[in-house]
């Protein structure tokens, strides 16, 4: 009788259980609750992201084609991936994703048709070694996705590499960078009202295929334009027809100054100083010197002058003085050289050319944390001024192997034979790209303005800017892509034919774009670290045997240890007394 009362009352505490856990699943299923228990809350979307999901009103399709058989650290990229992808979804129905693997196709024609389509479509395929027991294989997989959003279709690269940066640290800076390259994409689908960029145009600027590249990436995120000054204040700021009044809303978001070879008028800077007052963001690309390579075509030596583009006065009011000088470092980039004939064939070499620094991105800023190297040509350097309200950030500098010569200044080939000697080359780096933020002071304050051409009434003078930003940099050609030395046709900027290598040019322009014009918090994700924690790879190996015997015999011993301790609490509790 005893029993049966306790077997009774066994079976309504299960069914109680049962019915609590029901009940406890259905109620959960309704409330959304997601912990995030990491360290660096690597789980946990930024706000700007969660409103851009919420916001969805479509199916956002993301194609991802990390999957297969790799190594360690390509599945803990793809496991990440997978891992945000879910957490987007968590905020939105409309989050769709599938992982692919190109090389599962059996048909090796079938395999190469979709390789070749993925090439095209602007993912870049990586190649790997994988060690097997049978031997060692070749492996092509694609690090990338491409998302599809009503009909529009965008490539997103995952892996993002560095030279000169372990293989732990890439993957694990590219894991950091996932909820910024994966939300900036779907920003650029979803969208409607696109910020406007425009190019300067008055002054010689860069245009046509040298900013190809820059300008189809940039297109896939703002309304690109191009744009004349011509001593206008109407250039840059919208007109009231019913007044014929230059109202002060300018009528593009930021504007870029792209290697002017042309000094600039009064009138210009005038405009341009309005602009800025007004909240306008300016990235400035300007070359002090002139020299390019094209002079050393015909000629071993060429004369490296002073580029007078008459903008010292206002960049110095602004808080940074460009210098009429030359970087040449040892951190540098490599071009080819014919060394000697064999019968009638020249034999080219690469040689480090020293007066095309390689920067480094040392800043933990947004715009260059964990970039690529950035390269450069013919780079000068600049210095900051104390200005008040302005809040100055250098971005991008030489290694601590420089050194500088001023202009005028003879650039010889001839270096190009020389062992340079490290004892000239150590001077501490030198700042080429420098980010103002804050107030800036007019160039016109207490000034009569220099006469424009408008017909329309102008608005009155502003001498103190609103919060603002600019960006600047000593050398025009960071935004500048090489053309196929060959047939002439634009390359991907950073990419350099001779070396092979990409570098993060563009990276770096989108980056600055994106911190100057776009004001939704996206570009302050990139400022999230996951730290790497790595074991240590000489104590493993030193205690190799004690490792695997910990792990293979310290879950026995516990369980043991536990069975032991069930058993010792039983008959305590089960003892007649």
């Amino acid at each position: 009788m005893h029993k049966r009362n306790n077997r009774q009352k066994s079976l309504v505490r299960l069914a109680i259980g049962v019915v609590v856990i029901f009940l406890l699943n259905i109620l959960v299923s309704k409330i959304y609750l997601r912990i995030d228990l990491t360290a660096e809350k690597r789980y946990t979307l930024s706000e700007a992201t969660i409103q851009m999901l919420r916001q969805l009103d479509d199916y956002a399709y993301f194609k991802v084609y990390l999957e297969g058989d790799f190594p360690a650290g390509f599945k803990k990229l793809r496991n990440e991936t997978r891992d945000m992808l879910e957490e987007f979804k968590a905020y939105s129905t409309y989050i769709e994703f599938k992982f692919i693997n190109p090389s599962s196709i059996a048909d090796n024609e079938k395999r190469e048709i979709l390789i070749q389509e993925l090439v095209e479509k602007g993912l870049q395929p990586t190649n790997l070694h994988v060690n097997k027991k049978d031997g060692s294989s070749r492996m092509v997989i694609f690090p990338s996705l491409i998302l599809n959003y009503k009909g529009y279709e965008i490539p997103v690269e995952l892996l993002k590499t560095q030279m000169g940066v372990s293989p732990e640290r890439v993957l694990n800076n590219s894991i950091e960078a996932l909820e910024f390259n994966l939300a900036s994409a779907l920003l650029a689908l979803v969208e409607d009202k696109k910020p406007t960029i425009a190019f300067l145009t008055d002054h010689g600027e860069l245009k046509g295929a040298y900013i190809a590249d820059i300008v189809q990436s940039l297109s896939e995120f703002y309304n690109l334009g191009s744009l004349r000054i011509d001593g206008r204040m109407s250039s840059l700021f919208e007109i009231d027809s019913s007044s014929s009044k230059i109202t002060e809303k300018p009528i593009i978001d930021a504007l870029i100054v792209a290697q002017p070879i042309k000094p600039f008028s009064e009138a210009d800077k005038y405009v341009i100083d309005q602009y800025i007052m007004h909240g306008g963001k300016v990235f400035w690309l300007i070359d002090p010197v002139s020299a390019n390579m094209d002079s050393l075509r015909l000629s071993s030596q060429t004369v490296a002058i002073r580029n007078e583009l008459n903008l010292d006065d206002q960049l110095f009011k602004y808080g940074i003085r460009l210098n009429a000088n030359l970087l040449l470092d040892l951190n540098a980039r490599s071009i080819p050289i014919v060394t000697g004939m064999i019968g009638n064939q020249p034999q080219q070499e690469l040689l480090p050319w020293l007066y095309f620094p390689v920067l480094m991105p040392q800043s933990q800023h947004p715009i260059v944390r964990n970039l690529n190297n950035i390269m450069t040509e013919f780079s000068s350097t600049l210095d900051t001024i104390a200005t008040e309200n302005v809040n100055k950030i250098i971005l991008l500098q030489s290694s601590l192997y420089s050194r500088l010569i001023s202009t005028p200044a003879i650039i010889d080939l001839a270096l190009l034979e020389e062992q340079p000697d490290a004892v000239y080359y150590q001077m501490p780096p030198q700042p080429v790209v420098v980010l103002l933020d804050g107030q800036f002071n007019s160039l016109f304050a207490n000034r009569f303005p220099p006469e424009l051409k408008d017909n329309f009434i102008l608005p009155p003078q502003k001498n103190k800017s609103v919060n603002t930003s600019m960006v600047v940099s000593a050398d025009g050609d960071l935004i500048k892509n090489q053309l196929h030395y060959n047939q002439h046709y634009p390359l991907p900027l950073g990419f350099d034919q001779f070396t092979q290598q990409t570098y993060g040019n563009k990276d770096f322009i989108i980056n600055t774009m994106n911190y100057l014009s776009l004001d939704n918090g996206l570009i302050d994700i990139r400022s999230r670290e996951i730290k790497l924690r790595m074991l240590d790879k000489n104590k493993v190996e030193q205690n190799i045997i004690f490792i695997q015997a910990m792990n293979v015999f310290l879950p026995l011993i516990l369980m043991v240890l536990l069975g032991l301790l069930l058993s010792y609490i039983r008959k305590i509790n089960y003892t007649v007394k």
